[in-house]
């Protein structure tokens, strides 16, 4: 049981760390496409205005729901951590035999390069 405790805290870890990593891809996406919009602000052209009003309307309503995502993956990531100080309170030999294990794996990993 509590080796499903660890595996869950390790997967949550690299969840959390790929998801920061997004949404640190999708924010310079938004500034890229915000900085693409105002370089075309000089054509007259109602098309290309309208175009831009619409992008700049969804880019708006995307950092909003950014915010709100990101705010989720902060409450959650604070959720983990309570739950792996938790854990490493509870059972400290436990937490010690996982430390040690996932040392000696990354040991033999890089002794094979």
């Amino acid at each position: 049981m509590t080796t499903k405790k660890s595996e869950h805290l390790i997967s949550t870890e690299a969840v959390s760390s790929g998801a920061d990593q997004l949404i640190g891809e999708f924010k310079a996406l938004m500034a890229d496409a915000e900085a693409l919009i105002h370089a075309t602000e000089d054509h007259p052209s109602e098309t290309i205005s309208s175009i831009r009003n619409k992008a700049l309307e969804t880019i708006a309503s995307a950092k909003e729901s950014l915010s709100g995502i990101e705010g989720k993956f902060s409450v959650k990531a604070k959720e983990v951590a309570e739950g792996a100080d938790d854990f490493v309170h509870r059972n400290p030999w436990e937490a010690v035999g996982v430390a040690a294990g996932l040392g000696l794996l990354i040991g033999l990993f890089i002794r094979r390069r």
